[in-house]
């Protein structure tokens, strides 16, 4: 959405100060060791990892446990390959240039990522690395000005999208082919029109989320209600449904969304401000997003990034400036895991779950 402040959308103008989580683990844990967590994600908690930086992250892509990408103010992108005991800064040097908000980054292994800038007009732009962030190459840049891109997603190695706060008066969709060289606008015919003030919010990177190989949603707020989109072809064409999680303000609204399959999803969102109450944040679906029902039990207060944990059929994590929480019943109860600020939380496939936010903040979850 357009700026509120210097950095900051009114999608991401989230300007809580969090609880520090423990102190970062000092040895490297071991597959055995990281087996060891199995589904119980409640014994298990944040353990931060130096960054050596203060910009705030809020794109992450988490690769495996030992391999993840960060991207943040000020065109800050990090690596780590270790996980976590060491960073190896691979900022594009033009975003670093022009302090850049790097807010959404897709990584298909070490070497292959995506991320995405946010702004108006030519602010909003795409870059994309082959050889572990050593080079970038710029693939898209926003020549509307009535434009601002807030998330991106892939499919695959090959097929993606970005979304687009609504132009004439519907989101604006990109897609690409080719991994990423090159991105054209979809036609906006099977694009709903938007509400009034309807945005999406560029605060995790997970205003667009997508599984499997077509489907793909998106998350809106800032309108009369807060909205899920689901398209079935690739950003074609696209049914609306409303959630349960609270709008009717422009801080308020759907701020991340967590698919486990086709049919199986979250959203978790809010109000960003920190003096205003959050109840029923939180929503699930299991028809593919056509419906929402409520949480029943909610988190307490905003949360910005969702997450589903891997090889468990009910288990997820949501993250925010006022802590983590966690649901193992699919997300329709939610509890306390850890009080410290983050904004986005991804889980890689062999159960490496990432998180990153303010003052550098970067963790990985471990047994306690």
């Amino acid at each position: 959405m357009r700026l509120l402040d210097a950095g900051i959308g009114m999608c991401a103008a989230i300007l809580a100060v969090g609880v520090l989580a423990g102190p970062a683990h000092a040895e490297e844990q071991g597959p055995g060791e990281q087996q060891g967590l199995g589904q119980d994600v409640r014994a298990a908690g944040w353990a931060l990892k130096d960054t050596g930086r203060t910009a705030r992250f809020r794109g992450l892509a988490a690769v495996s446990r030992t391999t993840a990408w960060v991207a943040g103010s000020q065109g800050t992108l990090l690596r780590t390959l270790d996980g976590g005991r060491s960073w190896q800064d691979v900022s594009p040097p033009g975003a670093v240039a022009e302090q850049l908000e790097l807010r959404d980054i897709e990584a298909f292994d070490a070497r292959r990522a995506v991320a995405l800038s946010i702004g108006e007009g030519e602010a909003s732009r795409v870059l994309r690395t082959e050889d572990g962030g050593a080079t970038w190459t710029e693939t898209f840049r926003n020549p509307d000005p009535r434009a601002f891109y807030d998330c991106l997603t892939f499919f695959d190695a090959r097929h993606g999208l970005a979304m687009s706060d609504p132009v004439d008066g519907k989101f604006r969709i990109l897609s690409t082919d080719d991994g990423g060289r090159t991105w054209r606008v979809l036609p906006g015919a099977g694009m709903p029109d938007a509400l009034p003030g309807e945005a999406g919010f560029a605060a995790s990177g997970q205003c667009l989320v997508s599984a499997g190989p077509r489907d793909v949603w998106l998350a809106t707020g800032g309108g009369a209600s807060a909205r899920v989109l689901h398209s079935t072809d690739r950003g074609r064409t696209w049914r609306v449904a409303e959630s349960t999680v609270p709008a009717g303000d422009p801080a308020r609204g759907v701020f991340a969304l967590a698919f486990r399959d086709r049919t199986r999803g979250l959203a978790v969102g809010g109000d960003y401000r920190t003096a205003e109450a959050s109840p029923q944040a939180a929503a699930v679906s299991a028809d593919g997003g056509r419906t929402w029902r409520q949480a029943k039990t909610p988190p307490p207060a905003y949360r910005s990034g969702a997450a589903w944990y891997p090889y468990s059929a009910g288990t997820a994590l949501a993250v925010g400036p006022t802590g983590t929480d966690v649901t193992t019943d699919g997300g329709r109860n939610w509890r306390p895991l850890d009080a410290g600020s983050f904004d986005t939380v991804d889980c890689a496939a062999d159960t490496g779950c990432w998180a990153a936010g303010e003052k550098g903040r970067v963790a990985r979850l471990e047994r306690r």
